[in-house]
């Protein structure tokens, strides 16, 4: 299915009217080429070209159609037309002469093996020229010289006054397919169920966050463990040769850096596309889950946009019926393991993602990101808040429940309690994940918990945890206003006790609430105090022993909601003061 869908989105964009969108053609992948040697047609080296650009702090090199790299490990394996310094003009740059020699004499092979026609073209036999004129000793002198010995760089050629590199001419190109084409139809392909000769090897997939930097395998088979009737490699999952070209040309494509199709959950390289054309679909799903940085606003207005779509019934229809695929990969030594895989209409992920973000919403105050990211949420709930400490399967685990609606898994709901007692702190991105597992947990057919949390506080709630959060904040909120400017309040002391072992510390916290109280010189104030306190102590029979972990985080929302409360009433008389006194 996986491979399939992406099949069929490499299909989509080859045909792409763009040209500047359009994937390469059968045979050929997008490379970055930093250097080019420009060449007259008696095969004279006129100089090198430096394609690279300044982007931020780097130089990036420009893109170029060139002919499909060959898969290589620690041997001597030479790309056409194509490859790194040591290959293409012979250089020794890591002080390995006999082993250069090798590769040199690959890519002149390579060259020489090409079909009669190809050799015929003037380009070809330029570039035989050059190197049976020893040109490149001629390049020594160029000012590019010096970084080509140190960093070994990729490097091609090209004709002096022509648009096209040497290895792009038409002659070149159709030789190309024609060697890809070769091979005996002896197997059913499993992607496009045809008959076609099996691709023994399959292309690397790179960008994948935390993988090899030279890319790794999705599908391959390098011990026996792994293959069956003595089949060896990709005879083991016939792919032929296109559509092993098709899929991993795709994904390549689609985990680019420059990609706008994906975003990191965790540990999860994500990625998405839709069966059928929907731009603004594709667009908005990395905005929506990802962290956009150089605008956030334009972020929340996407989201809104999205929740506003979604709600008028523009996702319904032949629209909503488009097929919407979400796939999550992560490293694993050479190869890359599926996290996680979605497919379904994008009416329901349209339908999931407004879900997701009403579950999460919460009273916040003016600061807090109203559609907060995946990764703020993953990292609020990480030790020292740093994306390293994510563990590691549960940014998938959560994407996964997002899309598919099922409860958000226990170790979010731990990891976001295990932080408030650590730090003795209920953040707003804390709450809003405790909220939405308690939320989801609730929706589940085998939950004995009745009542759904809502966003503010909530005074019918009866629940004896949440209702202890809100006594915790009330008896911190008497000591603040009893001893205004106190720098460590009971909150610090006494939270993680409170929020786990209630009998332990409530008894105490109580009498200090009365000299907290006498302290007091509104007795205004100190009456609506005593008012909350017999409400809230009220629906509470007696102090447990030990709560349990949804029930910490019950108290965690308790507390966090009763606080908003008083900040907000707080804001309210400082407006209606300012209103009055004008």
């Amino acid at each position: 299915m996986i491979l399939q869908a992406l099949y069929d989105y490499y299909q989509r964009k080859a045909l792409d009217p763009d040209p500047t969108r359009r994937l390469p053609a059968y045979g050929l992948e997008d490379k970055e080429i930093p250097f080019i040697i420009e060449l007259s047609a008696d095969g004279r080296p006129l100089g090198i070209v430096d394609t690279r650009q300044i982007e931020g702090k780097k130089k990036v090199a420009r893109r170029y159609l060139v002919p499909k790299g060959v898969k290589r490990s620690s041997g001597v394996a030479a790309n056409l037309l194509w490859d790194t310094a040591e290959y293409v003009l012979g250089v020794d740059t890591r002080g390995k002469p006999e082993r250069v020699a090798e590769q040199h004499a690959a890519f002149r092979q390579r060259i020489a093996d090409l079909p009669e026609s190809a050799r015929q073209d003037v380009g070809i036999q330029a570039l035989e020229l050059f190197y049976t004129s020893g040109g490149a000793a001629q390049l020594s002198n160029d000012a590019c010289w010096p970084e080509i010995l140190e960093v070994n760089p990729v490097m091609t050629f090209r004709l002096h006054n022509d648009g096209d590199l040497i290895c792009q001419r038409p002659a070149v190109v159709s030789a190309c397919r024609s060697d890809e084409d070769a091979g005996d139809a002896t197997d059913i392909c499993l992607v496009t169920g045809e008959p076609a000769a099996t691709e023994r090897l399959h292309t690397v997939i790179k960008g994948v966050w935390g993988a090899q930097s030279s890319g790794a395998t999705l599908v391959s088979f390098n011990l026996d463990a792994f293959a069956s009737f003595n089949k060896e490699q990709g005879d083991n999952a016939p792919v032929s040769p296109f559509a092993a070209f098709a899929y991993t040309t795709a994904l390549n494509h689609l985990l680019d850096r420059n990609s706008r199709q994906r975003f990191q959950v965790g540990d999860a390289s994500t990625v998405f596309w839709a069966q059928k054309e929907d731009a603004e679909a594709e667009s908005v799903f990395a905005a929506i889950f990802g962290e956009q940085t150089d605008d956030p606003d334009a972020r929340i207005e996407l989201v809104r946009g999205v929740l506003s779509a979604v709600q008028s019934g523009q996702f319904d229809g032949g629209r909503g019926e488009n097929r919407f695929y979400v796939l999550g990969l992560a490293p694993n030594a050479a190869r890359i393991s599926v996290r996680f895989w979605y497919a379904a209409p994008l009416h329901e992920v349209a339908q999931r993602i407004r879900q997701w973000f009403a579950d999460l919403k919460m009273a916040r105050s003016g600061k807090d990101p109203e559609y907060p990211s995946l990764f703020r949420l993953l990292a609020a709930c990480a030790q020292q808040g740093k994306a390293d400490n994510i563990p590691p399967n549960l940014g998938g685990d959560i994407m996964r429940a997002i899309l598919s609606g099922s409860p958000f898994p226990a170790t979010w709901l731990n990891a976001a309690v295990q932080r408030c007692r650590a730090e003795q702190n209920v953040t707003y991105l804390r709450a809003a994940a405790i909220k939405a597992c308690l939320n989801r947990s609730r929706r589940s057919p085998d939950s004995s918990f009745i009542q759904e949390f809502s966003d503010m506080l909530d005074l019918a709630n009866t629940n004896a945890a949440y209702r202890l959060g809100r006594l915790f904040a009330v008896l911190e909120k008497i000591q603040e206003e009893a001893n205004p400017g106190l720098n460590a309040t009971i909150r610090e002391r006494y939270y993680g006790a409170a929020s786990s072992t209630p009998v332990a510390v409530f008894t105490t916290l109580l009498r200090l609430k009365n000299h907290h109280l006498a302290k007091l010189t509104n007795r205004g104030r100190a009456v609506n105090f005593e008012r909350l306190l017999g409400e809230i102590l009220g629906g509470i029979a007696d102090f447990p022993r030990h709560l349990s972990l949804p029930d910490q985080g019950r108290f965690s929302l308790g507390y966090y909601h009763q606080r908003q409360d008083f900040f907000n009433k707080s804001t309210q008389s400082d407006e209606s003061t300012q209103g009055d006194s004008k």
